[in-house]
């Protein structure tokens, strides 16, 4: 597959943050997993909690794609506590614990019963930095802040609470970004996939320092 740019809803200067601009509709999630995870690049992930605002560009993520995808945890149909949400309607979270210790973020895409989802694997924070710099612990703008998917939800405040969240409300969404280049990989951290782990179902944003894995090409 070749780097191509995804079609963008709108054009979002990074200075401005869409707290006044509608989520992404729920017809952008029902549709192939991998039509839409390229267009998440260059996205707006917001999350509006108690402590504050905070907000970052989607530079990185995978497409999972359930039953058939080897690397999916819906491999097989598997449908469990954990899973059920990526069964759900189009447009929900699904989150789970890496290593048993820092929750993923992942959207749900696709038909109703079909299992797709996408990892968010890393953003470029745009707003709210010192909120999320408390969060974490570390400075501002320091590429470790938010460069993998266990950072970006401890920085936004994002965890099992979010599970199975309608990204199509007002709490938490994903708003129109600015158009960009997207390179692909093959995923990380799936060789027990066999062959699926060759799969170039990551995407990222070309020349973007918070891109978690450094590509090879």
């Amino acid at each position: 597959m070749t780097p191509r740019k995804p079609n963008s809803t709108s054009a979002f200067p990074l200075a401005r943050v869409p707290f006044d601009t509608p989520a992404l509709p729920r017809s952008f999630y029902d549709r192939e997993v991998l039509d839409i995870a390229p267009e998440l690049i260059g996205t707006i992930l917001v999350h509006r909690s108690s402590e504050g605002t905070t907000a970052g560009r989607i530079v990185e993520c995978e497409a999972y794609r359930g039953p058939e995808d080897l690397a999916a945890h819906s491999v097989g149909g598997r449908r469990t506590r954990r899973t059920e949400a990526m069964f759900g309607p189009p447009g929900r979270t699904y989150m789970f614990l890496l290593y048993g210790v820092n929750w993923a973020f992942n959207v749900v895409v696709a038909a109703e019963g079909s299992p797709h989802a996408i990892l968010v694997r890393a953003i470029e924070p745009i707003h709210g930095l010192d909120l999320m710099s408390k969060r974490r612990g570390v400075v501002e703008h320091r590429t470790i802040l938010t460069n993998g998917p266990g950072k970006l939800t401890s920085a936004m405040g994002l965890n099992a609470s979010h599970y199975s969240e309608d990204l199509c409300d007002s709490r938490l969404f994903i708003a129109p970004g600015t158009s960009t280049t997207v390179g692909t990989s093959p995923r990380i951290n799936v060789d027990y996939a066999g062959d699926h782990a060759s799969l170039p179902w990551r995407y990222y944003e070309r020349g973007n320092r918070y891109v978690s894995v450094t590509p090879k090409s």
